[in-house]
C-alpha cells in the first residue's frame, strides 16, 4: 500500500510529527511504502528529502518561524501540492486540517482518487487548548481562524482517526458518519522503554534513597499547572520533606510560595538516558489534568511513558485514559481536585506494596492494551476497512 501522511509540525520536533513517524515506521516495517510530509526546521527554499527507518520523510520549507512555522505558511502548503498531486497513492492521512496538510491532502485525493482520512488528536478551537496556551489576542482574533480549518473539512473524509471520545462525538455533531470514525489512542514503546533500578537512579542523581520523591515530565500548561500547585501544598503540608521534580522544560511559572518551599527542582532540558533516570528515581508519577474542554480532548502522551517505565501514577479522571487505567486498575485515579490528587500522593507513598502493584499493572497495559503493535493492528484493519478490503 501506498501510503501518504501530511503533518504540521517541524520535523523532530515532538508533537503530533512523533505519532505519524511511530506509526509510520510500524507500517513500514510490515511492508507498506509510507512517505511522510513535515516542515522543515529552518529551510525557507528547497525540500529535504531523508528516510528514517524505511519511512520516506521529505522535509518541506517554510517561510514563517516561531509559531506560524506549524502549517499556516501559503508558501510550504504551494509546494506540497505540487509534490504530491500525482497518481499513486492508494491512502492519505492527514494528521490535522491546517491550511499546509489539508489542502495537499485534498489536492493529492483528487490527482490519485486515493482514500482520505483525517486525524483528530487535540481540541484545539472552540473553547479549547488555544484558550489554555495563548493570550487574549490570540484567542480573540486567531482562534476562529483555528476552529474553522479544524472543523471545516471533517465531512470531506473517508474516514477519521480520534485521539479521544470527545473529539469522536465533536466529529458525530459536525456530520462525520460513525462508522467512519476509528479511536486511535497514542501508544505506548515497551520495547525501547523499559522500567529502571529506583536505588541505582538515585543513586547517579544524588537524591537521597530515604527521599519521597513525586515527578511530572514535559510541559504543564495553564489550569493543569494551577492544579499541580494545589495539589502539592496539601501534600507539602501532611509529608514537608517530599520533592517534586519537573523533569525536562515544563514551561510553568512555579508559585512563589512553592519555589521558597525547596521542594519543587526543576531539571530543565535533559537526555534520553537522564529522563530515564529520573522517572526511574521517582516514588510516582503525577499528572495533574484540569477538568477542561481542552483535557477532555486530547490524550496525556507523556502517561505512556510512565506506563512503559512501569511507575505508579495518580492521575486526575479527565479524559479517556484515566477511565481507561481505572478500569484495568493500573493508576490511582481521582477527581480534579487537589486535596484528592493529594491523598492519592500520600496514599501511595505510604504503601509501597500498593505501588508495586500499581506498578506493574501499568507495565502490564503498556505491554497489551496500548502497546503500538496493538493500535497498529486495528488501524490497518481500519485502513482495509476504508478501501473497502
Amino acid at each position: 500500500m501506498q501510503v501518504l501522511f501530511l503533518n504540521h509540525n517541524v520535523a523532530f520536533s515532538g508533537g503530533t510529527f512523533n505519532r505519524a513517524l511511530q506509526i509510520g515506521q510500524i507500517l513500514s516495517a510490515r511492508g507498506h511504502q509510507v512517505t511522510l510530509l513535515s516542515i522543515s526546521p529552518s529551510n525557507r527554499w528547497a525540500v529535504t528529502e531523508k528516510c528514517v527507518e524505511d519511512v520516506r520523510l521529505l522535509e518541506t520549507p517554510d517561510l514563517l518561524s516561531g509559531r506560524g512555522r506549524t502549517g499556516w505558511d501559503p508558501y510550504d502548503t504551494l509546494r506540497r501540492i505540487g509534490l504530491v498531486s500525482k497518481p499513486g497513492w492508494d491512502l492519505i492521512h492527514a494528521w490535522d486540517c491546517r491550511p499546509a496538510v489539508i489542502l495537499p491532502a485534498l489536492a493529492a485525493q483528487r490527482a490519485s482518487s486515493a482514500r482520505l482520512l483525517i486525524d483528530w488528536c487535540d481540541w484545539w478551537g472552540r473553547g479549547g487548548t488555544i484558550e489554555e496556551r495563548s493570550g487574549w489576542f490570540v484567542r480573540t482574533f486567531f482562534g476562529p481562524i483555528e476552529t474553522f480549518f479544524e472543523e471545516a473539512f471533517r465531512t470531506r473524509a473517508d474516514g477519521t482517526t480520534v485521539i479521544s471520545s470527545a473529539l469522536a462525538r465533536r466529529a458525530e455533531r459536525l456530520g462525520v458518519p460513525k462508522d467512519t470514525i476509528h479511536w486511535m489512542p497514542h501508544g505506548c514503546d515497551p520495547a525501547n522503554i523499559k522500567p529502571g533500578d529506583r536505588n541505582a537512579a538515585r543513586a547517579r542523581l544524588g537524591i537521597p534513597a530515604t527521599v519521597p520523591v513525586v515527578a511530572s515530565v514535559g510541559v504543564i500548561q495553564g489550569r493543569d499547572g494551577a492544579l499541580m500547585w494545589d495539589t502539592f501544598r496539601h501534600v507539602l503540608a501532611a509529608r514537608p520533606d517530599t520533592r517534586l521534580i519537573l523533569v525536562g522544560n515544563h514551561r510553568a511559572k512555579i508559585p512563589t510560595d512553592l519555589r521558597a518551599s525547596g521542594q519543587i527542582f526543576e531539571t530543565g532540558f535533559v537526555s534520553d538516558e537522564e529522563l530515564a533516570d529520573y522517572v526511574a528515581a521517582a516514588d510516582l508519577m503525577l499528572a495533574t489534568l484540569a477538568d477542561t474542554i481542552a483535557s477532555r480532548g486530547r490524550w496525556p502522551s507523556k502517561v505512556n511513558y510512565y506506563l512503559s517505565a512501569g511507575k505508579a501514577i495518580v492521575i486526575s479522571d479527565v479524559g479517556d485514559l484515566p477511565a481507561l487505567l481505572h478500569e484495568q486498575q493500573a493508576a490511582f485515579t481521582c477527581a480534579a481536585s487537589g486535596p484528592e490528587l493529594a491523598a492519592g500522593v500520600l496514599r501511595l507513598l505510604d504503601r509501597p506494596d500498593e505501588r508495586d502493584r500499581l506498578e506493574h499493572k501499568a507495565r502490564f497495559v503498556a505491554e497489551t492494551l496500548l502497546s503500538w503493535s496493538t493500535i497498529i493492528d486495528r488501524l490497518e484493519a481500519f485502513y482495509n476497512q476504508t478501501l473497502g478490503h
